[in-house]
């Protein structure tokens, strides 16, 4: 259990963590109202990761996340109503309605993506490192991805590329035991991830990812190695998400007991009793956190649909070109 925090810092972890619980919990019910549709994967019960790799970076930096980006958009400052908006299909979306739930993007908050394919950030996010590099400005690349990429190639020839050149990559491996419907387990033949890891010479350690504060104790760790020079570093959050792994998703790959007793560890619930959070406090947190929510509903209802006669505006084709 991670040491307790002053209370201001403490409210703010927790108001982060609830506001992504509660956003998605609405749009759990808008989905089933059919106000938002196309695929949506939730982050219901790791919010701690999030919050806490996020916490601990500064707005240069830049992020890459994955189709379960709405907790990483959240926290990383891309309004709420943009969010919503993204997520109904409107012009006034993130994305502007293009990319829905999956490709959440905001370049003013350096949050790139959003990415559908498995393991598709990494490569994205080496580019966007060794950029930095080349024009020597600093700072560091963050990026999230599932323990399922880690059997993609391009894990490994991104790990590779970053150990070679040196590049200020975090590595961020959501570790939740899933990759879709598949165990770790039966998926990958090594299952320590952090082993894979330090097999490109790259530092890497486990974190228990349903605690806000490890998580983001052990990312300035990293990040303070990373800044000084010290080359790209790997953090497996160990986590595990709540609900299935889409809305689609019937479920039937993991037991109910299993489910259950992880929730006995929700970051939420364990980080209120760690810190001993008031219960005025944590009142007022929920209070602001559905007036925000309610007010992203309204914004997104209140959305314009692209126009038929737009569709093919910012596509482009090679086809007829010599």
């Amino acid at each position: 259990m991670s040491k307790v925090v002053s209370r201001e810092d403490a409210l703010d972890l927790l108001r982060q963590m609830v506001r992504i619980r509660r956003f998605e919990e609405r749009c759990v019910d808008l989905y089933s109202a059919a106000r938002i549709r196309g695929f949506v994967h939730l982050y219901i019960g790791e919010e701690a990761v999030a919050v806490g790799v996020l916490d601990a970076l500064t707005a240069d930096d830049d992020i890459v996340a994955t189709y379960r980006d709405h907790g990483h958009a959240l926290v990383r400052g891309v309004p709420a109503t943009a969010i919503m908006a993204e997520m109904y299909g409107v012009q006034e979306g993130c994305s502007r309605g293009r990319g829905g739930s999956m490709h959440l993007f905001d370049v003013n908050h350096r949050f790139y993506g959003g990415n559908a394919i498995v393991a598709g950030g990494l490569p994205v996010a080496v580019g966007l490192a060794l950029a930095r590099q080349m024009q020597d400005r600093g700072g560091v690349v963050a990026c999230f991805f599932g323990e399922g990429a880690m059997a993609e190639g391009e894990f490994h020839e991104c790990m590779n590329l970053a150990a070679l050149w040196s590049l200020p990559v975090l590595f961020c491996c959501e570790n939740n035991l899933y990759a879709m419907g598949t165990s770790l387990a039966r998926s990958e033949s090594e299952t320590d991830l952090v082993l894979k890891a330090t097999s490109y010479e790259i530092p890497a350690w486990p974190v228990d990812g349903m605690d806000v504060v490890a998580v983001r104790n052990a990312t300035r760790r990293a990040v303070e190695t990373i800044r000084a020079g010290g080359g790209p570093h790997f953090l497996e959050l160990r986590t595990f998400r709540f609900r299935a792994h889409s809305m689609y998703d019937p479920e039937r790959y993991r037991e109910k007991a299993e489910v259950e007793e992880w929730k006995l560890r929700d970051p939420i619930a364990l980080f209120v009793e760690q810190q001993a959070i008031a219960a005025d406090d944590l009142d007022a947190i929920e209070r602001a956190v559905a007036e925000e929510v309610e007010g992203a509903v309204t914004f997104a209802e209140a959305g314009t649909p692209e126009p038929v006669e737009d569709l093919t505006r910012f596509v482009t084709s090679e086809l007829g070109r010599t």
